[in-house]
């Protein structure tokens, strides 16, 4: 079992990266991709790896605690890798654990795939359960994000939603939203896809 992988991102797509460890490509899916840059830097990624009758998949992290905090998730009955990845891809990790420690379901049914029981469920498997776990607003590596054009950091953030789970009628409902945020400030995919998750989550 992988615990972590210190390699080089060599490749960046909505739904996953792919880390060069020993001249070997691992593809990684992970919550954020855009977290990551292509580039010569190590970088340090914490690994789950699952296995299912389709296959192996490898699930990327920023720190063990962000790891952590999905391999709780998936703990709980109704809860798959894919929908504890979409819950993880809002950078807001201390504000998920107040909210199960609230019990507030509705807030969890803003997640694809997290329906009212499979909401009320996570709040009672894991409400006071997550208090150990060092979270805050979590999201940048050490490396500096590119500039992207406008047009092209908005398509991938678009594509990354849909990859965690979205439906085509939810991004498009905050697509206008999201078109306004690219033009009032200088913006990358990273800055695009967080605002996205806080639109559909709100």
């Amino acid at each position: 079992m992988y615990e972590y992988f210190l390699g080089q991102i060599t490749d960046v797509t909505p739904g996953f990266v792919v880390i060069e460890v020993a001249g070997i490509g691992y593809k990684v899916l992970t919550a954020n991709p855009y977290r990551y840059q292509v580039g010569d830097a190590a970088v340090k990624m914490y690994i789950h790896q699952a296995v299912s009758d389709n296959g192996m998949s490898l699930f990327g992290f920023y720190d063990a605690d962000e790891k952590a905090l999905f391999e709780k998730l998936l703990n709980v009955s109704g809860i798959g890798p894919k929908s504890a990845l979409a819950i993880l891809a809002n950078n807001d990790h201390a504000g998920l654990i107040q909210a199960i420690n609230q019990g507030n379901a509705t807030y969890l049914t803003s997640f694809p795939g997290v329906g009212k029981k499979t909401a009320q469920q996570i709040v009672l498997d894991l409400k006071d359960k997550l208090n150990d776990l060092n979270v805050a607003v979590t999201g940048q590596t050490a490396l500096e994000m590119p500039t992207d054009s406008a047009d092209g950091a908005l398509s991938d953030a678009l594509a990354a939603l849909e990859a965690l789970g979205y439906s085509a009628r939810e991004i498009k409902k905050i697509t206008k939203k999201l078109e306004a945020f690219s033009q009032t400030k200088s913006v990358d995919t990273n800055d695009l896809l967080s605002e996205g998750l806080r639109l559909l989550t709100k």
